[in-house]
């Protein structure tokens, strides 16, 4: 008997998944089963191998700012703010934020570390700087 794949595409999606780690207050990521390549945003094939088994793992929650750009806005609606793709220490680049200074002191290089964060739709990853780091 042929495996038609079923089974595995069965239950909740990757991204339901995904979310329902953050609101246990738990920042999961993929691992693949056949080639070991992290995946971040949660899919159903790894994108290395295009192998179904994608497993889930405990994310360390370490990174680095991969990059990051400073979104300006009038005084009226808010500070300014960041946007950084963070790449985590398992592999995968992410989109977040980067909290707990200016959005223009966030440089490329910084070390962060990843918190679970209440925000208007929902739980979410943001980063905080760590402390001591020369960035």
């Amino acid at each position: 008997m042929t495996d038609t794949g079923e089974e595995l595409f069965s239950g909740p999606g990757a991204e339901a998944i995904y979310r329902q780690g953050l609101e246990a207050g738990e920042f999961n990521i993929q691992r693949c089963e056949e080639c070991a390549a992290h995946v971040f945003y949660p899919r159903v094939l790894c994108p290395d191998c295009g192998s179904p088994r994608l497993g889930w793992i405990r994310a360390s929650g370490r990174g680095t700012v991969y990059s990051t750009a400073v979104i300006r806005q009038r005084p009226e609606r808010g500070p300014h703010y960041n946007i950084a793709i963070v790449e985590l220490a398992e592999g995968p680049r992410m989109m977040s934020r980067v909290d707990g200074l200016a959005a223009e002191d966030v440089k490329i290089g910084m070390a962060v570390e990843a918190r679970i964060a209440e925000l208007d739709d929902g739980p979410a990853i943001v980063f905080d700087p760590v402390e001591g780091d020369g960035g």
